[in-house]
């Protein structure tokens, strides 16, 4: 059924229990070069999606964005998100999680798209800053993880 992949695996977060991201979703967002899709809900409900870049702890999924872009706004009224980060190597392999973004204030933003930028670009620091550009990293908590390894 799914070529390359040896399971299907659902997880749901019960009760708001804390749920943590297993090796398998970590190591998705923190090895190689994988990018992620991330739907945010526009203020009329309908899906907003775009490309990102992303990182990892063993509880939170980071994505790192700038300011004025729709992403932020979207969040910062209705931090219901979806994410599905693939393997670039085989896009079979990937996770689907549900959950709620917020503002991460402990992470410097702009050495995090620096880091970001040395990951997938090879490159000490981001190309691609406007002029007076401001980021801001959004920390996702898993509520529940779908996942094709």
């Amino acid at each position: 059924m799914f070529p390359a992949a040896d399971r299907v695996v659902f997880y749901k977060n019960l009760r708001g229990r804390n749920m943590k991201l297993d090796k398998f979703v970590h190591d998705l967002c923190t090895q190689g070069k994988n990018f992620a899709a991330v739907s945010t809900v526009m203020p009329d409900g309908s899906p907003q999606v775009s490309i990102v870049w992303v990182d990892a702890d063993d509880k939170y999924i980071y994505i790192n964005t700038a300011e004025g872009r729709v992403k932020p706004d979207n969040i910062r009224r209705d931090g219901r998100v979806a994410i599905s980060i693939f393997d670039s190597q085989n896009p079979y392999r990937q996770a689907m999680v549900r959950g709620k973004a917020e503002e991460e204030k402990r992470i410097e933003a702009e050495k995090h798209i620096d880091k970001m930028a040395m990951k997938y670009l090879g490159l000490d620091e981001y190309p691609h800053r406007g002029p007076g550009e401001k980021r801001v990293v959004f920390r996702i908590k898993p509520e529940r993880i779908y996942k094709v390894s």
